[in-house]
């Protein structure tokens, strides 16, 4: 027992504390979270995915293999809502917002600050393609689910040309394969932007919780935080079995499948009228629960 509080207190209490802050300004202060939002969006997630996957030592099999990862798990976690979704009934619109709410966690703003205090650098370089992977999907997928299928796939894929973190990506995975290196001014500028990210990321998700309420549908509340935050890591653990990943990259991929729900199903929901008042609902629920969960994970996994 004193083990895992300690792990609690290393690894997800500084998280807590960070959004906390964020919360407090935002409630006391009255400070617009999309601001804030938009600089993390535009420049510091990007610059963090770009310096952590350059200065990394994944190989293309670690990245190919991460990228599929992600992918088959977010299907096969819908694909499990869906039918249990089905067995109970869910009408079209409560199972759009279970769909988006169980296949979609919070792999930025909570993930990679947690991967980087439980499990260190390498550990976060995969958990950051897991994230970009998680985040195309919640625009993409995310969008037709919530739309429940009234906007098509192409004019969805067509909004990732806004999305700055693949470009990311892509540009880090050049420079680690051609062993590019930045000058020295520009360098420094990118290792100060990307280390802004995590606080920022903490912060943010502490503003962005002020107006979430707690309102919504109990069963469909159950579905959704036992998916999300315990079928959906052990799917995880079960896949890492099968993908032969050890070590940080199972850490990575296992830690971030168990995150709570992401705070933009949020947006999705009220955008397409997908159950926002449920959704709001789980986002909270689930990140309220989350240290229940999260903690006897992390000593699963190895951390310290």
């Amino acid at each position: 027992m004193s083990e895992l509080f300690t792990l609690f207190f290393n690894n997800l209490f500084p998280i807590l504390l960070s959004a906390g802050i964020g919360f407090a300004l935002a409630k006391w202060l009255k400070i617009n979270p999309r601001p804030l939002s938009q600089v993390v969006f535009y420049v510091f997630s990007p610059i963090l995915v770009f310096n952590l996957i350059r200065n990394s030592q994944l190989s293309n099999q670690d990245i190919l293999r991460t990228l599929a990862f992600a992918l088959l798990l977010m299907i096969a976690v819908g694909l499990l809502t869906w039918l249990v979704g089905g067995v109970l009934h869910f009408d079209r619109r409560m199972m759009a917002a279970v769909l988006i709410t169980t296949m979609f966690m919070n792999a930025g703003n909570y993930g990679l600050p947690l991967t980087s205090f439980a499990f260190g650098e390498t550990a976060l370089a995969f958990a950051s393609i897991f994230f970009v992977i998680s985040a195309l999907f919640t625009n993409t997928v995310g969008i037709v689910i919530a739309s429940s299928g009234s906007m098509s796939v192409i004019k969805a894929i067509l909004g990732l040309i806004k999305f700055p973190a693949i470009y990311a990506l892509a540009i880090g995975i050049l420079f680690l394969q051609f062993g590019w290196q930045l000058p020295t001014s520009l360098d420094r500028t990118v290792n100060l932007l990307g280390n802004a990210a995590i606080p920022c990321m903490l912060v943010l998700l502490g503003m962005q919780l002020v107006n979430i309420r707690l309102d919504g549908h109990v069963k469909p509340l159950i579905v959704t935080s036992s998916m999300r935050l315990l079928v959906a890591p052990l799917l995880a653990y079960g896949l890492s079995l099968v993908f032969r990943m050890t070590g940080a990259a199972q850490q990575a991929v296992v830690l971030e499948a168990g995150m709570p729900v992401a705070v933009l199903t949020t947006i999705l929901a009220t955008e397409f009228d997908a159950e926002p008042t449920f959704v709001t609902t789980a986002v909270l629920v689930t990140t309220l629960l989350s240290p229940l969960t999260l903690t006897p994970l992390l000593a699963f996994l190895g951390a310290s």
